[in-house]
């Protein structure tokens, strides 16, 4: 069940006004009405995308397309070149023109019925139930066809291939003037991240932790589980927290202090392969670090690579064993060069129109956690949570708040291959 709480369909709230209760169908049909949903604090309702005269547009352009391509592969003259290329196309517009048919056999459903409902007015007292059954029957189908809309959106949207990838994440303390306030934030964060982890189900084993004196400095973990960065990829980047410190003149004097820190998500696919020469590293041995005592080691057994090209450098002191520092520091080294590869990658592709979420962008501030006022906002989409520490504890809050990011991530998505295959157009 958990899985499913990001669904297309059934968790992102409507923000409709006045005129939101009416829905065109897809034939021009205004008489339907969607189903009550009730508004909770997400951005947006994906089934307004179908209002959007473009997105309709292009639904009718891949439809077109479709039937020409299923004409054209039952000709019985064509080259296998030809035919491949076909088959090809055929199997890239079919998720689409599936749901699209289903769609058009429920309105189909619906006028029926409403035709009966029309046939049935005025009807006698004994047939008051069947009016009753027939009402319920429309209801059932406008539901159906509300739904199967959505999906008909979510079939437009490009496909993460590394979306079921397992993520290597990393946060790190930030930088203020009075100094632990950031600490103490990096640790609550890491602490969140392991909640949700375990809300998940997720795996969770810790590669790296570097304490600090009044909390984290950096620490480094492996999660594996269902669909891990689907989730996790847009968490990347830098979160601000507000609070007032519990000790000091800031506390006496109610004064709030604003602190950062980065969190920092690099897929890890179950197949990539990330060619490294052993004579591109430079390979350190030194003693771990940590709060003193029994915690530092008295041995070299902390281990840290950096690769001489690029200058990436990745580390591991969480062992006592050197050999097993080696391996999972050479681990995170191949993440961190693979998110770089495909980071340019990722550069290349970006189109005019700038997406506001999905970017892998681990620069930005998105999110701001304010202890003093009890809230947490995400920037990116505007949503507001209450209850912080609840929040922080990386349960169901979290969960909803990643919900809703992604949403309008792929929200945003669609509109750019909608907006892409306008611009191919007019060129």
């Amino acid at each position: 069940m958990l899985a499913s709480r990001c669904s297309w369909f059934g968790r992102v709230a409507y923000r409709g006004g006045g005129g939101g209760e009416g829905w065109r169908t897809l034939t021009g049909h205004a008489g339907l009405k969607r189903a009550n949903v009730p508004k909770r604090l997400y951005h947006s309702d994906l089934g307004d995308l179908y209002k959007n005269e473009s997105v309709r547009r292009y639904l009718q352009q891949l439809m077109d397309e479709y039937r020409d391509v299923s004409r054209k592969l039952e000709m019985a003259y064509l080259s296998e070149l030809d035919r491949k290329v076909l088959i090809k196309k055929h199997t890239e517009l079919l998720p689409v023109a599936n749901v699209f048919h289903k769609v058009e056999e429920a309105l189909k459903d619906l006028e029926e019925v409403l035709s009966l409902l029309h046939g049935s007015a005025g009807a006698k007292e004994e047939d008051q139930q069947l009016t009753q059954l027939l009402k319920e029957e429309e209801a059932l189908i406008s539901q159906k066809i509300f739904n199967l809309r959505k999906d008909l959106i979510k079939s437009l949207a490009p496909t993460d291939p590394l979306d079921a990838s397992n993520v290597l994440l990393e946060v790190v303390s930030g930088r203020t003037t009075g100094g632990d306030i950031c600490q103490q934030f990096t640790r609550e964060v890491f602490d969140m991240y392991q909640g949700f982890a375990s809300y998940k189900a997720w795996d969770f084993e810790v590669y790296n932790y570097t304490s600090a004196d009044h909390g984290l400095h950096h620490a480094a973990v492996r999660i594996a589980g269902e669909n891990v960065y689907r989730h996790l990829k847009h968490e990347g980047g830098t979160h601000r927290v507000q609070r007032i410190p519990e000790v000091g003149l800031s506390s006496r004097m109610q004064r709030i202090h604003t602190g950062t820190m980065t969190v920092i998500i690099l897929p890890q696919p179950v197949e990539y392969d990330v060619s490294i020469d052993l004579k591109d590293l430079r390979i350190d041995t030194f003693r771990s670090r940590g709060a003193g005592g029994q915690s530092v080691n008295t041995t070299d057994s902390a281990v840290r690579i950096v690769h001489l090209p690029t200058g990436i450098t990745a580390e591991c002191q969480q062992s006592r064993s050197q050999l097993q520092n080696r391996e999972t520091a050479m681990c995170v080294l191949r993440a961190r060069l693979y998110q770089s590869i495909m980071g340019k990658a990722t550069e290349q592709r970006l189109t005019a129109r700038k997406q506001q979420v999905g970017t892998r962008s681990q620069s930005e501030r998105i999110r701001t956690y304010n202890f003093s006022q009890d809230r947490v906002t995400d920037h990116r989409t505007g949503y507001v949570t209450r209850d912080i520490k609840e929040f922080m504890k990386g349960g169901e809050g979290l969960d909803e708040l990643i919900c809703d990011v992604i949403a309008h991530a792929e929200r945003e998505a669609v509109l750019e291959v909608v907006e892409s295959s306008s611009r191919l157009k007019q060129d």
